[in-house]
């Protein structure tokens, strides 16, 4: 098992590289998207993103350089320089795909955008391209002090079933695009064959280049968010995802928080089975309190998940795959942040170190 780091856009600086590989990372899992920038103003936080229903920021093509292969090395390069490595990209950009995702007369033009950034991680050699298949996105959550000694959380209470405003796709504002989406509610089965025809397209490209798609479970995990039907909110949806297009690039960006959240199934054997599988990418390692639509987000070691029982199933199945912490209660400190990673990520280290 490999000890990685989660960095948000504005994250990618010599000194976050260095605090990654100083709380112990050997890996990162880099965010290209900028999920901060909101129309009113580029307020630049540390924390993860949250909304008020109007999405979490603009997404535009203003930054397209970012995907191509050029910048990939150059920032392959400098995270190398400091001990790392570039293990996957998390989420694509909503500009580049939104009508992947609506079926949108776009489609075609968007996914061969997707199979070009598929090809520049192959040349870049980054090995992972994780992706939530969602119309929605995240969104609903609250922050409040939810973790222990009143330590600064996200969690749900209750689920959002406002309609989605025109231009919002993936929970991020698209002002370039005015599509209504509450005047196309699908069924399920509508987006399970998008999902067929997105993974149909791309998995061919990814096998080519030796690249991973792995798929990140619903968050929340509810059948239906703002109106919208979700894909795996369940645990045993990730077999039909799997199934969908049986490809050995066609994986799981395994979530502990997410699947631990879903009303069905048990996580330590939902683990085990796809950790023997050997379909899992790389893994959110991170721990809750609750089940949908009511949990909050704790410390790593104060939640509902053994986390040592997880890494004992994942060595008895000879998991070779990255960890994140994702994310963490922020601490009472000078630098919430960073504190509550190192926490979360000395508490990894150690963990497997033990195992």
């Amino acid at each position: 098992m490999k000890l990685g780091f989660n960095l948000y856009r504005h994250m990618l600086t010599p000194e976050n590289f260095r605090f990654a590989r100083q709380c112990g990372a050997t890996h990162v899992v880099v965010h290209l998207v900028d999920y901060f920038k909101k129309k009113e103003n580029n307020t630049i936080i540390n924390d993860q993103p949250i909304d008020n229903g109007d999405g979490w920021g603009v997404a535009d093509r203003e930054e397209d350089f970012l995907w191509t292969v050029e910048y990939m090395l150059q920032l392959k390069k400098e995270l190398n320089e400091q001990g790392l490595e570039w293990y996957a990209i998390e989420n694509f950009n909503p500009a580049h795909w939104y009508d992947v995702l609506l079926d949108g007369p776009k489609k075609q033009e968007q996914i061969e955008f997707l199979k070009q950034i598929i090809r520049n991680m192959g040349k870049a050699g980054i090995p992972c391209m994780g992706y939530n298949f969602s119309i929605a996105g995240v969104t609903g959550r609250i922050k409040q002090s939810f973790a222990r000694g009143g330590a600064e959380s996200v969690g749900m209470n209750e689920i959002n079933d406002n309609s989605l405003p025109e231009g919002l796709v993936w929970n991020m504002q698209l002002d370039s695009v005015n599509y209504n989406v509450e005047a196309g509610q699908i069924t399920h089965d509508e987006l399970w064959n998008r999902l067929d025809w997105f993974l149909s397209e791309l998995l061919p490209v990814a096998e080519e280049a030796g690249v991973i798609l792995a798929a990140h479970p619903d968050d929340p995990p509810v059948p239906f968010l703002r109106k919208t039907p979700r894909l795996v909110y369940q645990p045993q949806l990730y077999d039909k995802l799997i199934n969908t297009v049986p490809s050995p690039a066609n994986q799981l960006e395994f979530c502990l928080g997410s699947l631990a959240e879903m009303t069905d199934g048990d996580i330590y054997s939902v683990t085990d089975k796809y950790s023997i599988q050997q379909k899992i990418s790389y893994i959110h390692f991170r721990n809750i309190k609750g089940k949908a639509p009511e949990y909050k987000e704790v410390f790593i070691d104060e939640g509902d998940i053994d986390m040592i029982k997880i890494l004992r199933i994942l060595k008895r199945n000879n998991y070779q795959g990255v960890l994140v912490p994702d994310h963490t209660p922020q601490m009472s400190c000078d630098a919430p942040w960073h504190a509550g990673m190192a926490y979360a990520m000395g508490y990894m280290k150690a963990a497997i170190e033990m195992i």
